[in-house]
């Protein structure tokens, strides 16, 4: 059967209106295709100023695996914002070096691949045009974002060409240059404020945040909007909506531009398939605030309060309440406390699968983590392990998923997500990372149908920082633990380790496993300490748990059970011919050992098994002086044969 294309995105905040619009045009084209969507995001900025936890955030990019995609569309304004370019160049070095795949950019170049950009000027034509024809403005000032960029310069010669299309002074003194952030609106009126620069009818600003900057700027020291000057954004972004003075704004048409990256990819990928533009109709892209005199849009201003509106007591008998849940409903879950006051990493696993429903709607939610995710630290390592293993499954069909860290749902991290190749309708797969600061834990996917469009938000990105957060609390929880259980010298598990670990084992025991115990006692570890001193008999010691940890699977564990005693116990399919190989591959260990040290004595040991049927009625007690007594027998016969 003819796998299913499928389309990575690499963008960042994917829950901000710039990074919807994208993901908008992506998903309608890419459904008409049948064309599934992997994205791969940091769900914060590039620019955040917390730099360590950034690093943990676009480690997710390492995760990307080009030969399991047949494209890549790069939303580079994301991933270099406040012209941070780091990100954007590391990828295009990566994906160059490793893959010769279709790579298509939108409105900003990304290395050396092809770039479609959005045609800003109809828009800005509409927007100049509205302050010349509805408000009859004919004093007018530009404020573009970082002097020098292309974006900036374009929508620089946009404003002079339109307003000499309609006989108006676009002089240079009429141009200002800012940072596309609040910041280059606030400088723009201080110094109208401290009248270096007059005050003109109309500014119009090539951002909402600057329009935002300006706004607040001009408000907090006396001057009244639109009475003393009016002011435009671009973009038309929640927070203009939402500003104590909301700010006109004009959408920008980059859900058109998206989807004609996804027409490219597939032109090169399909040739032979027929294009199917997007048809965009007569949406109105102009919504009014109050920063000009036209009505407010309350309508829309209201729906983006809804989002935000934090709900202290709702109904929660509300029907399809959990398809549109809130940051109230989020908030209010006390969720942290639900989780970190798990008494076990296993119990902390089952309370995250309870809780996935706060991730709704979705088809499918993973949880991916390393194996040793409870004792890694790996602060700024870059990438992930060979192999991730699924401890987290869930559905939105009650009880058909699955959670805890088992070897059974293992699988090779250059894979990404095994289900993510089988056959089915269309689906994006949203990749995010899963860390602590920058130590990596692993990444969590969240599948939606692609027809659904919906976009993972700020509900999510919060719900994943409440489990990034548990998993780090019981990781130490789980280290300080460890240190009660484990030999300090060794790192073998203590008798009290040992208790424990043998309950947890024996407690998911299958019909017809046996018990496995293999005691190991050090040969003439006095000779040694008396000898040579007890540095060497330390020395010994240790050798002899490598020995042991070296027969050892992955359903066992080793044991020190007194000063030069272990004991390697498993849980499992277990024979004779099993048992003896063990021992056989011990001692040629400790022979081969012998060859690289350089110790003037040898060091040995005795060891001795027992293998038991798994009952109700079994006594380890009794197992384990079995193993003992056939233990001391060996050493008796090794002894006497002088071995």
């Amino acid at each position: 059967m003819k796998k299913r294309k499928l389309i990575g995105v690499i963008t960042a905040l994917p829950e901000s209106i710039h990074s919807k619009r994208i993901l908008k045009g992506v998903f309608t084209q890419c459904e008409k295709y049948g064309y599934s969507v992997a994205v791969f995001s940091p769900m914060i900025q590039v620019c955040f100023e917390d730099k360590v936890y950034l690093k943990g955030e676009t480690n997710i990019f390492e995760l990307i695996n080009c030969d399991l995609l047949d494209g890549i569309i790069v939303d580079t304004h994301s991933i270099t914002e406040s012209e941070i370019t780091e990100v954007a160049e590391y990828l295009s070095n990566k994906i160059k070096a490793n893959s010769d795949i279709p790579v298509v950019a939108i409105d900003k170049p990304f290395g050396n691949y092809p770039c479609i950009k959005s045609d800003d000027k109809p828009t800005f034509k509409k927007i100049i045009e509205h302050f010349i024809k509805i408000h009859n403005c004919t004093d007018m000032y530009f404020l573009s974002g970082t002097k020098g960029t292309e974006i900036s310069e374009d929508r620089v010669r946009f404003f002079k060409e339109i307003m000499a299309e309609n006989g108006l002074d676009a002089s240079d003194d009429r141009i200002f240059y800012g940072d596309f952030w609040y910041t280059g609106g606030a400088i723009l009126g201080d110094r109208i404020i401290s009248g270096e620069v007059r005050m003109p009818q109309a500014i119009i600003c090539a951002s909402d945040h600057m329009a935002l900057g300006l706004v607040n700027r001009l408000c907090d020291n006396g001057y009244k909007i639109p009475e003393d000057v009016m002011i435009s954004g671009f973009e038309a972004t929640q927070e203009a909506a939402l500003n104590d003075v909301s700010v006109s704004s004009f959408e920008a048409n980059q859900t058109l531009t998206a989807s004609r990256a996804v027409d490219y990819l597939m032109s090169l990928i399909e040739p032979d398939l027929e294009i199917q533009p997007l048809d965009t109709g007569e949406a109105d892209i102009f919504h009014p605030g109050q920063s000009c005199t036209c009505d407010d849009n309350h309508n829309r201003a209201q729906v983006f309060f809804k989002d935000s509106f934090y709900y202290l007591f709702r109904d929660y008998g509300e029907k399809g309440m959990f398809e549109n849940i809130d940051i109230g409903q989020l908030m209010e879950g006390y969720i942290p406390e639900k989780l970190t006051n798990s008494e076990s990493p296993e119990k902390c696993l089952e309370q995250i699968y309870m809780l996935t429903y706060y991730a709704l709607p979705y088809k499918r939610f993973y949880l991916c983590l390393r194996d040793d995710w409870l004792m890694t630290e790996n602060q700024g390592e870059k990438g992930y392990p060979e192999k991730m293993n699924i401890v987290v499954h869930n559905t939105p069909v009650f009880d058909t998923g699955y959670h805890g860290d088992d070897s059974k749902h293992a699988f090779e991290t250059k894979l990404m997500l095994p289900d993510m190749l089988e056959e089915g309708e269309p689906s994006v797969f949203y990749f995010s990372p899963v860390h602590f600061q920058d130590n990596t834990f692993g990444y969590a996917v969240l599948e939606r149908e692609i027809k659904n469009g919906r976009v993972i938000n700020l509900v999510y990105r919060n719900w994943l920082r409440f489990v990034n957060t548990s998993l780090e609390m019981i990781r130490a929880k789980n280290k300080l633990l460890e240190g009660s259980i484990r030999d300090t010298m060794t790192e073998a598990y203590n008798r009290r380790g040992m208790d424990i670990k043998l309950e947890k084992m024996l407690s998911k025991a299958e019909e017809g496993d046996k018990l496995f115990v293999c005691i190991v006692d050090m040969d003439n570890l006095k000779y040694i300490n008396d000898n040579f001193g007890h540095t060497d008999g330390d020395f010994g010691i240790k050798k002899i748990c490598d020995a042991t940890l070296s027969i050892m699977d992955a359903n066992e564990f080793c044991v020190r059970a007194g000063g030069d005693e272990f004991y390697l116990i498993g849980v499992g399919d277990y024979d004779e011919e099993i048992a003896n190989q063990k021992i056989s591959d011990f001692y040629k260990y400790l022979a081969k050992d012998k060859e690289t040290n350089s110790k003037v004595y040898k060091i040995t040991a005795s060891a001795g098994y027992e293998i038991a049927e798994i009952t109700e009625n079994m006594s380890v007690a009794r197992v384990i002086n079995s193993a003992d007594a056939k233990m001391y027998r060996n050493k008796y016969e090794r002894k006497k044969n002088r071995v």
